[in-house]
């Protein structure tokens, strides 16, 4: 496998860049104002379709911005590193670990490839979205006009969700902080563009969600990548939560998730969350093999799964992995303790499953974890087999993954009865859930948490590699714990292992250079500083205790 041992962090080159320059993306042949793109939509419809396709594009396309390297994924990537700047998902410390400054917070840097994609991703996002909407007129009637826009309007929502959540403290106790800069045609001075607060940016959110949910009624769309009415439910359910607007949340949850079942035990109990048709998903991107042909190493596959033959994971042993201190709380009778191979790389989801490799040999069952040729090393212990390729060995990397289940949904609707004033159908909910497809003896009092840390430990595990990490930490207001005072209790390599405060500004994102030298309107994060390894050994979390 031709994998370069060395990490460039600095991406050499960077162009300066700010909300003004993707407000003035144009056509090759020149610059079209707004009336005459409204008169060209109009006249020719398919243009429109086509703008509108491409607005997901970021979403998960490799290589979207020809970066050439393999943590060039867009919104993808952004959720993977969430999950490995959290407590419950890691990386070996080693060369060919891309996204070791998740692991060690790094990724403050404002000079570093890492945080500039995952600011520039969303902005992207926006910006693009401001153009789409500015091609048609305000009181456009045409029905498939009004489908797109609406869809545009909850990537824009998604978008600034994304941005909020790694650039301050949570709503409750943050609402008037400074976040992010709103990206607008309305914006007098791109280049003196102060910070919104919080509340600002959940006001953008909400005023958009609360337009697309009635106008995607009636929509059908051709594919899960695209958003339907149920999906705008299931975004608005989720800006409800962190506004802690607890009994619209569980409304909204509940809309979203109607007509569809949570996947059941059997269908768990083999590697999966790899088809966009998979019956429990709302919202998925959809990879094609073509698309992921462009850099078969800048995909989830590569990084998230652990079964294909080309990709960072299996070909150099820089596999996803569950921290201990979690994979122990989960019970012996719940079908997701087998997500993960234990200690003695054994998981049930291995058994009836082949890996070939041609003329480099096979292997089966609790062989695989330990099968080696050219493009596989043995798994470590705790490696994720939740991720299955859709054929083991795969050089395609051309699997889907999810943006929205109805599982999520029904954490939300468990939460947020609980937190609005009834925990006992919140109790009911979560209880019938998890007894019904994962664990038949589940009890939510047996692990001694408070209902409101239980639901969170549901979440860690049900959710675990989908992007909840660390937005859910700093939602909740915990604090990052990855070890329980000793290296003995965690998996975690030691240049990974420390906990953070709740209160640490460091879990707050900086501003990369490029914003920082084109919008002179913008004051820096400066709370926290680098964690250093074994710091706040006595922290706790109240799940994994």
């Amino acid at each position: 496998m031709k994998i370069y041992r060395y990490i460039s962090v600095l991406f050499a080159g960077l162009a300066a860049w700010a909300c003004t320059d993707m407000n003035e993306i144009v056509p090759e042949s020149g610059t079209m104002l707004s009336s005459q793109l409204q008169e060209t939509n109009t006249a020719i419809p398919s243009r429109a379709s086509a703008a509108f396709s491409g607005l997901f594009n970021p979403i998960g396309n490799p290589n979207y911005f020809g970066y050439g390297t393999p943590d060039d994924w867009g919104i993808l990537m952004m959720l993977f590193c969430g999950d490995l700047e959290s407590a419950d998902m890691h990386m070996p410390d080693s060369g060919y670990n891309w996204f070791s400054v998740c692991g060690e917070y790094s990724s403050r840097t404002a000079s570093y490839r890492n945080p500039y994609i995952r600011y520039r991703t969303p902005y992207m996002i926006i910006a693009n979205v401001n153009d789409f909407i500015a091609g048609f007129p305000e009181d456009v009637q045409d029905q498939a006009s009004i489908y797109m826009i609406a869809q545009a309007k909850v990537l824009r929502a998604y978008a600034y969700m994304l941005l909020a959540s790694d650039f301050q403290f949570t709503y409750a106790i943050a609402k008037d902080e400074p976040c992010v800069p709103i990206c607008s045609p309305a914006v007098e001075d791109p280049t003196n563009n102060p910070r919104a607060t919080v509340a600002e940016i959940y006001d953008i959110v909400m005023n958009d969600l609360n337009e697309a949910v009635p106008a995607l009624e009636g929509y059908e769309r051709p594919s899960k990548m695209y958003i339907d009415k149920q999906v705008a439910l299931g975004i608005r359910a989720r800006a409800n939560l962190v506004m802690c607007n607890y009994a619209e949340a569980a409304a909204d949850a509940e809309a979203a998730a109607e007509g569809y079942t949570p996947a059941s035990i059997a269908e768990v109990s083999t590697p999966s969350f790899m088809d966009i048709n998979e019956h429990n998903w709302i919202w998925g991107f959809d990879m094609t093999a073509d698309n992921a042909l462009t850099f078969r190493y800048a995909t989830s596959s590569s990084w998230l799964r652990s079964f294909s033959g080309w990709a960072y994971s299996a070909g150099t042993a820089c596999y996803a992995m569950i921290n201990k201190i979690l994979y122990d709380k989960i019970p012996d009778t719940d079908v997701r303790k087998g997500w993960w191979v234990n200690d003695e790389l054994y998981s049930p989801l291995l058994d009836g499953l082949t890996w070939s490799a041609g003329d480099k040999g096979s292997a089966s069952g609790q062989d695989i974890p330990e099968f080696e040729y050219d493009d596989k090393l043995a798994f470590l212990p705790y490696t994720n087999v939740k991720f299955g390729c859709l054929t083991l060995g795969t050089t395609e990397n051309a699997e889907d993954s999810p943006l929205m289940r109805v599982e999520e949904m029904i954490l939300i609707q468990a939460e947020a009865y609980a937190k609005s004033g009834n925990e006992s159908k919140g109790k009911e909910i979560l209880e019938n859930f998890v007894k019904t497809y994962r664990d038949p003896s589940y009890d939510a009092t047996a692990g001694g948490r408070n209902f409101a840390d239980e639901v969170w430990f549901q979440r860690r595990v049900e959710l675990w590699g989908e992007g909840f990490g660390t937005s859910d930490l700093k939602r909740l207001n915990k604090p990052l714990v990855r070890f329980l005072g000793t290296a003995e209790s965690t998996n975690i390599a030691p240049a990974f292992r420390f906990n953070i405060a709740a209160d640490d500004g460091w879990l707050n994102m900086r501003f990369n250079n490029g914003e920082l030298n084109t919008n002179f309107g913008v004051v820096d994060n400066t709370g926290g500083e680098l964690p250093k390894m074994d710091q706040n050994p006595n922290l706790r979390d109240g799940v994994t205790d």
